[in-house]
């Protein structure tokens, strides 16, 4: 499903984005009014003229308002709104109250009056202060049609919240990932050739993703797993700002801080524009002074984000970030520091995101990759690696004792990838996978046949198991293409 919905209608998506957000922010703004001030006062009243005007403009082009919630996501007749810094919390809040009434679909046609919007209003204000209503959604509609709102329709949440196919999903997925190789690409490219390169597009790109690790985190995952020896740089920066937000999430922090801290993963190595390509890309072993340019990244990096604030807003921690990304723990990664200091909380997150993904990523000077299992035991077992441990346990939680990717045998001599973590601490050796090869050795075509192996049989035990892990190569199976 593409970014514009097959719902409603379809006119101009950039004045839909521009009217919609508009009207989205004067509806929170007259909401919020009639909430602390009395219906008489005058910045009740001045929120209402608001609302009237920004719907009139909507309405005199599209003659019918939709709003439409499907997941996390709002449409305005049809285009999708993306939630941005400076509309979190209206949009938020919206999401929040019509969820709470189980309002899926609101509509609004041309000859809507001021006194509706003012009803409408007030109904889910004084019904919200109920805590006696059970059905909110029936008690709603009832009292609009005692109040005569003719031009205000909805639809509940159960007939109109539709749920994305896990194709459609897989299809939003790798947009949002392609999206954000192509921008870092831009902007690393972009610094290389030494021209000005804003960020606001690296901001849209971020937005997208942590809104997919939040909505979609199975899919975006998935996609980490494509490795594209090319264009490692880029790949790896988004994957590490995929493994980063995941990891965010994980711990609890709030979306507002996932947006900051998608932004400093994805930048986290912005330092490498400034090295030659000829050692980025060089297939045999570093000399000292190729070895000392790799080193610099870090403080090149921050460099160049102090020199695009000039341009555009980068989050401090940014910087801070590119700086601190290899220091370890206990300081004594690079670049050396100069006196002591403790790491940020977003620089030990980008630190296990970069390190895992660095790990499990095969470069073109290696023969054997690493198996994720094995990258994930070394970054847990052996403290010379420099990783907080409290940050490598949650990505553990996050991904499974074997991780995403992961190729398997199994007890039935099937070989499976790995598809999906088991949230179940109880049964991380448990998880999803996608089978790929029969127990007669015939090749499944991709995405395979997926199987939770917590499923037991009618004796009680388990169906399936996980007896070792194998590398992928040795079955002629490219792991991305289960997760396309």
């Amino acid at each position: 499903m593409n970014e514009t919905s097959t719902h409603g209608r379809t006119g101009d998506e950039g004045f839909l984005r521009h009217a919609g957000r508009s009207f989205l922010l004067t509806f929170y703004a007259a909401l919020r009014a009639l909430k602390l001030y009395p219906v008489e006062n005058a910045t009740v009243q001045k929120a209402l003229d608001e609302l009237q005007s920004a719907a009139g403009a909507l309405l005199t082009s599209e003659g019918e308002i939709e709003l439409r919630l499907s997941g996390d996501f709002l449409f305005v007749n049809g285009t999708r709104l993306r939630l941005e810094m400076d509309n979190f919390a209206a949009l938020s809040n919206l999401l929040t109250t019509f969820r709470a009434f189980d309002i899926g679909v609101f509509r609004t046609q041309a000859g809507v009056e001021r006194r509706e919007w003012q009803a409408f209003l007030s109904i889910l204000l004084s019904l919200s202060a109920d805590a006696s209503v059970e059905d909110r959604y029936s008690a709603l509609i009832d009292r609009l049609t005692q109040a005569d709102t003719p031009h205000v329709d909805l639809e509940p949440m159960t007939e109109s919240g539709e749920e994305l196919t896990a194709q459609e999903a897989r299809e939003v997925a790798k947009r949002t990932y392609a999206q954000g190789v192509a921008v870092t690409k831009d902007v690393i490219n972009s610094i290389r050739l030494g021209r000005a390169s804003g960020v606001k597009k690296v901001k849209r790109a971020v937005q997208m993703i942590v809104d997919q690790v939040l909505t979609n985190e199975t899919s975006i995952m998935g996609l980490t797993t494509l490795r594209d020896y090319d264009e490692y740089t880029f790949t790896h920066s988004v994957n590490v700002c995929i493994f980063a937000v995941a990891l965010g999430r994980k711990i609890g922090l709030t979306k507002l801080q996932l947006y900051d801290l998608g932004m400093t993963a994805l930048l986290h190595d912005i330092g490498k524009a400034k090295v030659p390509l000829e050692i980025l890309n060089k297939i045999h072993g570093l000399s000292e002074d190729e070895w000392r340019s790799i080193q610099a990244h870090p403080w090149r990096g921050t460099i160049t984000l102090f020199s695009l604030r000039a341009y555009d807003e980068i989050p401090y921690k940014s910087i801070l970030v590119a700086h601190e990304h290899h220091m370890k723990m206990d300081l004594t990664g690079y670049p050396r520091a100069i006196r002591p200091r403790q790491l940020g909380i977003f620089s030990r997150i980008v630190a296990v995101a970069d390190g895992f993904d660095a790990a499990t990523t095969r470069r073109s000077y290696q023969t054997v990759p690493i198996e994720p299992d094995q990258v994930l035991r070394e970054m847990w077992t052996n403290p010379r690696r420099g990783y907080d441990p409290m940050i490598v346990k949650a990505l553990i939680n996050l991904i499974g004792v074997y991780p995403i990717g992961t190729c398997v045998i199994l007890d039935t001599f099937e070989i499976a990838i790995v598809a999906q973590a088991n949230p179940d601490r109880d049964m991380l050796n448990r998880p999803t996978v996608r089978i790929a090869i029969d127990p007669a050795g015939s090749m499944l075509a991709p995405p395979g046949a997926a199987v939770d192996l917590t499923e037991r049989g009618a004796d009680g035990n388990f169906i399936r198991s996980i007896v070792k892990v194998t590398s992928p190569d040795r079955y002629n199976l490219t792991v991305g293409d289960y997760f396309l």
